[in-house]
């Protein structure tokens, strides 16, 4: 039995005019987050992850396409619904140094949202709310009247997760919330993740560079190359058997621990750099670099088509070029 849907995306496209021309950082999306999952987006660095975060938050408005909250369009809400929105669905930001008001203490910070939500109008009640979120998170009663430069870059983290939980989200996006931090803080911040996930029943859109993060986090991956979804499939099967050929030099990048292993496999490298997303040509946006590609590949956008049971590619060869790792 399917879970239910709380966010769906239907070819949804957000451009930004530029003096070179259109920039179209997301282009033609469709994406569904389930109740209580953990949806993965990873891509390098320009390829429109955060932009599409921000879309979905109603931070960028899409030039086309539809944004379904709970199965109705958040462009089409009334003032009190887009209110109810932006209580239900929350943000962790990636640099916990400047996401955060220097001049307020943690208690305003995680005060401001129940405040403009009315959700505990008791100020004890507030209070007690207040060190529930901080014990929630791995802080205390001690960091309650602290101001930000007072906390390590992993606690300032701590702080950014126990505010969107101070309104009680549904859905929170994660824009690569543990790459400001040291390696050794960042499995205790995902851990966390997961932790508030099971007892709290959130869903999660998860963007990161990071593969091997977003391997342990999530429940189904969908990898972005320059404002589209190129792969999409549950976390195990994407890495068992990948079906694209961006996808498969991602992997190929990851490194493996045993030295044996890692001497054997091949690394797939790309030729060339990233095209512009910049009045994109016709075709596949990956073919330039693609060693696979042919004539088709360079006249016909690939659409996103299911190729095995749940496993998604944008590629015309994927069924010939697909590679269990």
């Amino acid at each position: 039995m399917s879970k239910e849907i709380l966010l769906e995306l239907k070819n949804v496209r957000t451009w930004f005019q530029v003096e070179a021309g259109t920039l179209k950082a997301v282009n033609g999306v469709s994406l569904a987050i389930q109740r209580g999952e953990t949806l993965g987006l990873v891509g390098e660095s320009g390829c429109g992850k955060s932009t599409l975060g921000r879309t979905i938050l109603r931070l960028y408005r899409p030039n086309g396409g539809e944004v379904l909250y709970k199965s109705k369009n958040i462009w089409n809400y009334s003032k009190s619904e887009v209110k109810r929105f932006r209580k239900e669905v929350q943000m962790i930001f990636q640099d916990p140094y400047a996401s955060l008001d220097p001049l307020n203490v943690v208690h305003d910070v995680l005060e401001e949202g129940m405040r403009i939500h009315r959700l505990y109008p008791d100020k004890a009640r507030r209070e007690a709310r207040i060190l529930a979120l901080l014990n929630m998170v791995g802080l205390n009663e001690d960091h309650e009247y602290r101001f930000p430069h007072e906390f390590s870059g992993g606690q300032r983290q701590r702080v950014g997760i126990a505010r969107a939980l101070s309104v009680e989200p549904e859905l929170i996006v994660c824009d690569e919330p543990i790459s400001a931090l040291d390696v050794s803080i960042q499995a205790q911040v995902v851990n966390l993740l997961k932790d508030l996930q099971k007892k709290l029943g959130i869903s999660y859109l998860f963007i990161t560079h990071d593969l091997s993060m977003v391997k342990y986090i999530s429940d189904r991956i969908a990898v972005m190359y320059l404002g589209g979804i190129v792969e999409l499939a549950e976390s195990r099967e994407l890495f068992d058997r990948t079906l694209h050929p961006y996808t498969q030099a991602l992997m190929s990048a990851i490194p493996i621990a045993d030295p044996d292993v890692e001497q054997r496999r091949r690394r797939i490298l790309l030729s060339g750099d990233v095209p512009s997303p910049v009045d994109l040509a016709d075709g596949c946006a990956f073919c330039q670099r693609c060693r696979h590609a042919q004539e088709r590949c360079r006249r016909e956008r690939p659409a996103l088509r299911e190729v095995r049971p749940g496993h998604f590619a944008a590629c015309h060869l994927a069924e010939e070029v697909s590679h269990d790792l």
